[in-house]
């Protein structure tokens, strides 16, 4: 079974981590991820950064923009990540635009994930159609799971359609901004977190956007499986340093005091 689903059945809530590899240094990507297993979380999303990243608020376009400058592209990340297996045991999954994948070939970017390990892909610029239809059966000869968003516009009829075709969990966006702009759920959000778990999807759905702080996490995980935090903890990365990773995580499952 692929770890994301191992992982989706244990009795807990999850938290899942998002940052920029080749941030804030080159090579702080492996030691980010040893450091977040290490301190409790539960699955990682390893961004692939891009030039034109659309869903990215400004917190993540600047630490992929610094990634890049630092010299990150795809076969430096995937060099990082050789020997990743050795010392990590939750799911990891790669979030990144399609342009990359295309450039590197679907098939063997997909081979070269099942060989590293990686349990997974996010792509937000991949329509779930074209998905579907041309690359829905590479995924799988590879073990990948790919994960779909849905945001509160989308219509129950397309969030049937990415359920039935959806393996893992979906990527539930709290909003319809980009990432980092917002603190705290409104009764608009909340209520668009109860209808959607009332539709009682056979994939379980994980939030992302707006959370930033052990509130915004209890309120996301009420009606979900879990939620994903990226621009809050690229701050306390820019801010703290790599070495800091323990007071984010713990600060966020409020376990300091525990």
């Amino acid at each position: 079974m692929n770890r994301i689903n191992q992982k989706l059945k244990e009795d807990k809530k999850l938290l899942s981590i998002y940052f920029s590899a080749g941030y804030p240094n080159l090579n702080d990507t492996i030691t980010i991820i040893q450091n977040l297993e290490k301190h409790g979380a539960d699955m990682i999303e390893i961004g692939l950064p891009f030039s034109d990243p659309l869903a990215d608020g400004p917190t993540i376009q600047a630490s992929s923009t610094q990634a890049l400058k630092n010299g990150i592209n795809t076969d430096v990340l995937f060099n990082q990540l050789k020997d990743i297996r050795k010392t990590v045991t939750i799911p990891l999954i790669i979030m990144g635009y399609f342009n990359p994948m295309l450039q590197y070939g679907v098939e063997a970017f997909c081979a070269k994930c099942q060989e590293l390990g990686i349990d997974g892909l996010i792509i937000p610029d991949l329509p779930v159609d074209v998905y579907h239809d041309q690359y829905k059966s590479i995924f799988e000869q590879y073990g990948l799971i790919n994960v779909f968003l849905i945001t509160p516009q989308t219509s129950v009829e397309r969030i049937n359609f990415i359920d039935s075709i959806s393996e893992g969990f979906i990527y539930m966006v709290s909003s319809a901004s980009v990432t980092g702009g917002s603190s705290g759920f409104g009764d608009e959000q909340t209520s668009y977190f109860k209808r959607i778990a009332d539709m009682n999807l056979k994939n379980p759905q994980i939030i992302g956007f707006g959370i930033s702080d052990h509130d915004t996490f209890t309120q996301a995980t009420h009606h979900a499986k879990g939620a994903i935090i990226g621009s809050a903890f690229i701050k306390h990365l820019t801010n703290k340093g790599v070495a800091k990773i323990s007071e984010f995580t713990e600060a966020i499952l409020n376990t300091e005091n525990n």
